[in-house]
Formats: C-alpha cells, sequence, structure tokens
C-alpha cells in the first residue's frame, strides 16, 4: 500500500502541490495525469523519499518513507525514469544488474543465482534479451527506455513507480510495456506512472489521478476522471467523449477531431 495523507510539496520555496490524499492498493495500477509543470515528476520522487514533504506524510505498507534508510527505500520502491546518467561504457546487461545493488550489503557484491535469474527475467520481459551484451552508448533512445523498465524490474520492489515509461517508444513497443505494467500490477505489485496519453491511461490503468490547480482534482476511475469539463478544467481546452463498440472510453481535444 502506498499512502499519501494530506501531502504538499515545495519547490525552491513556492507551493507545488497541496491537499494531496490518495491511497495506492497492491494489485493496483495508477496513472498520474496533468499538464506540463504541475508536479507529476516530483510527486513519484517524493514517494520514493527523494522529495521531502512540506507537510502530511506518505507511506509504504504502513512504514514512513521519511523514517527508512537509503537501503530501506531501495527495497520497497523502484523509481524508473529516463535520467541521463553516464552508463555509455556499461553492457545493458551490467545497467540491469544495478537494480540488484539493494539486496547486497555493499561490501559483499558478486552475482548470486537469483541475481542472474532476475536480470535475465527482467530483460525478457521488455524483450531485451538479445541485447544483453551490446554497450548501452550504441542503443535507441526507446531501446534505452526499455533497459530503464528493466532495471526498474530487476530491483523486485513491491512497488514501482515509472515517469512516462513510454516516451521515446513506437506505439507497438508502448502498447507492450503498458501490458508489461498491467500484468505486473496484476500479479501484486504497486504500479504508479506518470503517463500523457489520456487514452493509454484509460486503457491500461485501474484509476486516474489527474494533477491540476496546484492540487489532486480527483483519483478514480477512467470514466470518472475523463469527464469533458473535468478535462477541460485541467487543460483549458474542449474535450469529446467517444465509447467504443467493444467498450473502451476515448477522449479527443475537440478542436484536433474537427481539424
Amino acid at each position: 500500500m502506498v499512502a499519501l495523507d494530506g501531502v504538499a510539496l515545495d519547490i525552491a520555496s513556492r507551493r507545488l502541490l497541496d491537499g494531496i490524499d490518495v491511497h495506492v492498493r497492491p494489485g493496483e495500477m495508477l496513472a498520474i495525469l496533468g499538464p506540463n509543470g504541475v508536479g507529476k515528476t516530483t510527486l513519484l520522487r517524493a514517494i520514493a523519499g527523494l522529495h521531502p514533504a512540506a507537510r502530511g506524510t506518505i507511506s509504504i505498507d504502513g512504514a514512513t518513507i521519511t523514517t527508512l534508510g537509503a537501503i530501506a527505500r531501495a527495497r520497497r520502491v523502484a523509481l524508473v525514469t529516463s535520467d541521463e546518467v553516464l552508463l555509455d561504457a556499461l553492457r545493458v546487461r551490467d545497467v540491469v544488474a544495478i537494480g540488484r545493488y539493494p539486496h547486497h550489503r555493499w561490501w559483499q557484491w558478486r552475482q548470486r543465482v537469483d541475481d542472474d535469474a532476475a536480470i535475465s527475467g527482467a530483460l525478457s520481459a521488455v524483450q531485451l534479451e538479445p541485447f544483453a551484451e551490446r554497450l548501452f552508448a550504441t542503443l535507441s533512445s526507446g531501446e534505452r527506455q526499455r533497459v530503464w523498465l528493466a532495471l526498474g524490474i530487476a530491483q523486485e520492489t513491491p512497488v514501482l513507480l515509472l515517469d512516462e515509461p513510454t516516451s521515446h517508444l513506437d506505439a507497438r513497443v508502448a502498447h507492450q510495456i503498458l501490458a508489461l505494467l498491467r500484468d505486473l500490477a496484476r500479479a501484486g505489485k504497486t504500479i504508479v506512472c506518470v503517463l500523457h496519453d489520456l487514452n493509454d491511461a484509460a486503457a491500461y490503468a485501474d484509476r486516474l489521478a489527474l494533477l491540476a490547480e496546484g492540487t489532486l482534482l480527483g483519483a478514480a476511475t477512467p470514466d470518472e476522471i475523463l469527464s469533458g469539463p473535468l478535462l477541460e478544467r485541467t487543460y483549458g481546452i474542449a474535450f469529446e467523449r467517444v465509447r467504443l463498440g467493444d467498450g473502451r472510453l476515448r477522449v479527443f481535444a475537440a478542436a484536433a477531431q474537427h481539424a
């Protein structure tokens, strides 16, 4: 369980978000939506214990995140981002192996059988087994994105946080990754991810959390969140909703649809 109760977040002495109350259960995938600059990434970093809350509490399975040491946090929460890190000299398999460090004492690093299985399984999950011996520097941006995801999977934490996991990915691979995240949630993980595509979020997430106006406007099912007035309030443009024959919900920016 990830629990945020009365959370406020500041950036450079400026209040970014306030009044954030949301609980995410094991086995659930929550997608965070909202316009650029609203604080989606900062909220993920706060859940991971990397950005202190100005007020309120953030807890993982009842343990307040700020009371946990770095290793204890890393065994509970994996944060997957596409931040540029100088890993170009490493093989893909070595990059993914970084996710195993929280499971070792710092003076005892030697790859064990369970490490090898976790790394191989993570590479398989993102369909990168043939790339295991490739240098990270030789990968495309989309392939690097999949390596970061494999690293998070190899960390084997109950909570997986992802910042725009489908950026740089083509449509086919993006949907494969979202389906993988949904499957990980069905297997018991707690998944919280930042997404920009409203329809991808509606198709794969159990609930959507909508950030705007410095707060959480709602955290509910796609049907409840993707209402025209709520989206218009959030993004400042009109939206139209379409129900497909198979029951799936789609939303379109009205101007774009009529262009």
